[in-house]
This record gives C-alpha cells, structure tokens and sequence, in this order.
C-alpha cells in the first residue's frame, strides 16, 4: 500500500486525502491549527470551555452546479446536511423585497419570469441584463482576451446600466470570487454565470450547510477510511527531497502533496520550485450577531447598495452571519466600528433589527481570504508538477479550472490525488467534469 504525506488540512489537502484513502492509500494528513478545514471551518469561542458556543469563521455556500465539492461532501458521508434553496432574495434598503428563482422554461431561459418581476430593477436594467448575458454565452469559448481584461471593462463594453452592474452583476460576482468587478479577470465572471445561470436549471441553487463546517469533516467522517490519518496541531517546516518535517522529526513517504497557502510555499517548500511571488490577496469579513428577539424571518439575503452584501439567518431570526467580500474597506476599521456599521446597515433593511438589543457579537476578518483573481494572473497559476517528481501541488490558488472558491480547492485535490496514482502506477479518475 503506497504511503502518502499531505502538508495542510484544508479543503484542498482534506479532499486530496479522501481521494486517495477510497483508492487504498496510507494518508497522514499535517494541519498546523488544532480543526481542519483552513478557511473554511468552525471553532470554539472559548476552546477551554466544553459549552462554547461554536461557529464559523465565515458562512461559506455553495452551488449545485459545485459538483466536486458536493462529491466530497458525498465521500465524506455529510452531503445530507447540505440545504439547497430555490429561491435569491434581494433586499433594498427600506425592505422592499425581489425574489429571484427559476421558471418552468428550460434552461438558459428559465429565470424570464424572475428578470421581470425583479422590483430591484428597472426595464433598462433588464433589458441590459438580458443583452449581457446573450453576450456572456455567444462569447465564451471564443472571445481570447477574457483573462487579459476585467468583468468591469466587459460589462461597461456591453452598455450595462450603473444599477444592473451594482445590483446584479455585482451582487452575484463579488461574492462569488470574493474580488471586485474592475479586479476581476472576465474570465472568472464568465465561468460563474455560465455554469451557474445559464447552462443547467438547477444549477443556480444555493447551498448552505446546516451544521458548522467543521462538523462536516471532524474526526468522525474519517472513520471511513482506517488508512487515513489527520495529525492535528503539526506545522509542516520543510518540504524537501528527504520528506517532510514536522515537530522536528522528519517523516517520510512514497509521495507528499504540498497543500499550503501560498505565501509559506516559499519558507517551507523552496525546493519545490513553486512561484507564488504573483499571489495578491483579497479579505472577506464575517460578521456574528445575536439579538435578544428575531429580526427577520427570511433564510438569507442579499442586501443591495451597503457595506453588507449577504444575510444568514443561523438560528431563528435572532443569530445572523453577514458578509462582506472584497472586503478591503473594512481592514482599518476596529472590531465596534464594524459592529455599529453593521447594526446600522440591517436596521434599514430589518426594522426590528432598530428596537432589539445585541447581546453578543464577533468579528472575524479573513484578509488573506483568497488569491485576487485579477488580470493577468490564470497564466500564473501553477499546476499540479513540482520540480520534484514525487510531490504534488494542491490549493484553490493553483490551477484548477475554477477560480478561489471551496469547488476550486477540492477540484485541485482532486487533481493532485490523480497525479500520485498515476506517479504509483494505479491511475484513477476523481475528478468530475463541470455539468452542461
């Protein structure tokens, strides 16, 4: 049984590691935080405390047309506690309320009667929405300069509306790929609606996961696999020809996947010959808040024209997740400044948000959240390959087909898994095509 070293437990190395313990592998898996899952996962406010409250570093969703993702989830027994949603709601300040959800028309036509009904927008909106898409889907697969110029420089080319950009493109895209339009590579704004929107029906439904995201692959979805090993609290400090070495303490393997954040690989792994020098990232910033009484009845929505961009309801209208992609405008500002910006944000959009009272509150700024997929940088990206033979690269920064997303970091474990089999002589097929 070929033995296998995988330096980081997050999604990527976790996926990684799955793979390869159904082919058969010995796994051990080194993750330097005492949870697995990187950035995104769960925690405890108080690790001393047995009753602390739980929760994530951020809410991290979904989409059905995430199929990689939702395939790992299946290998790890917990795709069950994923709940899908049919239906977006966009919220203006004030509470006017549009819901968005598919049709009965097939695709790409099904969302028709949504565009319409949409009171967000206006006719020219639409109309210019509805031209930009045609656009989006007569032009993929043939238009080469995608990766060279931004969504913002497209959508302007296409004569969007300032509102359509605002309250549409942007609301679905910064998100998405956690960057702002005018630093987007089009490409990457292409790939969401195309896959999301257009090509299948279905595709567009939102998943969110009902249990903390750690829970969705703590200890207990492991027993699955005897081969398999998470090594909790174990920096990996060298990746090198002779193995690895953690705790002081060298081990070694048959093979090793590099599963780091960019910005160790240089520290760490040196002889792996990995450029991450081109690696600029972009933050995402959640917020937790509890009230003394329920503010809202809806699921999760949307928040046009504010800081804010997206509410989670997380326990009966009195907890709520919010988050703010993209969120560079937030990193000089203090944990009660955010606090009251959000508070002020939600009392315009949740009027009973204005009379309760917040009893607790956190905030949790990820600034190293995801590479910015700007311009200029897919090229960049690395594949699987290192200078050395017997070790792989994996993370939703390399090369994955998909931008910095949790499909995009099980995609490129996915990959990595089939570069070790192949390198053992066993090859294996893990990674599934995009539906369309």
């Amino acid at each position: 049984m070929p033995s296998v070293i995988v330096a980081g437990g997050g999604l990527a190395g976790l996926s990684a590691a799955a793979a390869l313990g159904s082919a058969g592998f010995a796994v051990e898996v080194f993750e330097a935080r005492p949870f697995p899952g990187g950035r995104a996962t769960s925690f405890p406010l108080s690790p001393a405390d047995p009753d602390s409250r739980t929760i994530d570093n951020c809410q991290h969703i979904l989409l059905r047309c995430c199929v990689n993702l939702l395939d790992f989830y299946e290998r790890m027994g917990v795709r069950d506690r994923i709940r899908f949603f049919r239906e977006f709601y966009f919220l203006e300040p004030g509470g006017r309320l549009s819901v968005f959800k598919r049709g009965l028309l097939p695709a790409p036509l099904h969302f028709t009667g949504a565009f319409l009904g949409l009171q967000c927008l206006n006719a020219a909106d639409k109309l210019a929405i509805a031209r930009g898409l045609m656009a989006l889907r007569r032009e993929h697969g043939r238009r080469g300069d995608l990766e060279r110029i931004s969504m913002l420089d497209w959508l302007h080319e296409k004569r969007q509306t300032e509102r359509a950009i605002e309250r549409f493109w942007a609301q679905v895209l910064v998100s998405a790929v956690n960057e702002r339009l005018d630093r987007m590579a089009a490409i990457h704004g292409f790939q969401v609606f195309r896959l999301g929107f257009l090509d299948r029906a279905d595709s567009y439904e939102m998943g969110v996961p009902a249990a903390p995201l750690g829970e969705l692959y703590g200890a207990a979805a492991w027993t699955r696999w005897a081969s398999v090993r998470l090594r909790l609290r174990s920096p990996v400090e060298e990746i090198g020809p002779e193995g690895v070495r953690t705790g002081g303490e060298r081990r070694r393997a048959d093979y090793y996947i590099c599963a780091l954040p960019p910005d160790r690989i240089g520290r760490v792994a040196p002889a792996l010959g990995v450029d991450a020098s081109w690696v600029e990232y972009s933050p995402i910033t959640g917020i937790h808040l509890w009230f003394d009484r329920a503010v809202t009845e809806l699921p999760h929505a949307t928040l046009l024209d504010r800081t804010i961009q997206w509410m989670f309801n997380k326990g009966g209208g009195r907890y709520l997740q919010l988050v703010v992609s993209a969120s560079r405008s937030l990193a000089d500002k203090t944990r009660p400044e955010i606090i009251e910006l959000a508070r002020r944000e939600l009392a315009e959009f949740f009027p009973k948000a204005r009379e309760a009272r917040l009893t607790e509150a956190h905030v949790i700024k990820e600034m190293r959240a995801t590479f910015s997929a700007a311009p200029g940088t897919e090229a960049r990206r690395p594949g699987t390959q290192t200078a050395l033979d017997n070790v792989f690269l994996a993370g939703d920064w390399t090369r994955s087909g998909w931008p910095a997303t949790m499909e995009g970091a099980v995609r490129s474990g996915y990959r990595a898994a089939e570069a070790v089999c192949r390198a053992a002589g066993v090859p294996r097929r893990f990674l599934l095509a995009d539906p369309g």
